[in-house]
């Protein structure tokens, strides 16, 4: 056995300010982590917007709970999928992994969105 396993993934639906999902990969010691207003896309070629936030600790991927008022992120955060990913791609313009979740699986492809601002990515689902 080599030690090496598969990285995971979950998908916070965050109820906060402004409602929306947080998805993040665990990826070189951190959770890589984006803030997705609609969720993520369903059906392929669907395209939602995936705006980058800040790096968040590895062990804050089982985390449910209420952030308190007043700090960064209040409101109350639930995971609504977890699992593991395969990364075919990670660069710093395209990101394609398969998820392996239990509500969303298949090929998603991250693809930096610069018109849009600097931190703005969108999400699809591929055909393949």
């Amino acid at each position: 056995m080599t030690g090496i396993r598969t990285p995971r993934f979950v998908l916070h639906e965050h109820i906060s300010k402004h409602p929306h999902f947080d998805l993040r990969f665990e990826h070189e010691g951190v959770l890589k982590s984006w803030a997705v207003p609609k969720g993520l896309p369903e059906k392929s070629g669907e395209r939602r917007l995936a705006i980058g936030v800040d790096d968040h600790p590895i062990d804050y991927i089982g985390f449910e709970g209420t952030l308190p008022p007043g700090g960064y992120g209040a409101g109350d955060v639930k995971i609504r999928d977890t699992g593991t990913y395969e990364p075919l791609t990670w660069g710093d313009e395209r990101i394609e992994v398969i998820l392996h979740g239990s509500t969303f699986s298949g090929k998603y492809v991250l693809l930096r969105f610069k018109k849009a601002g600097d931190k703005n990515w969108i999400i699809l689902k591929s055909k393949t």
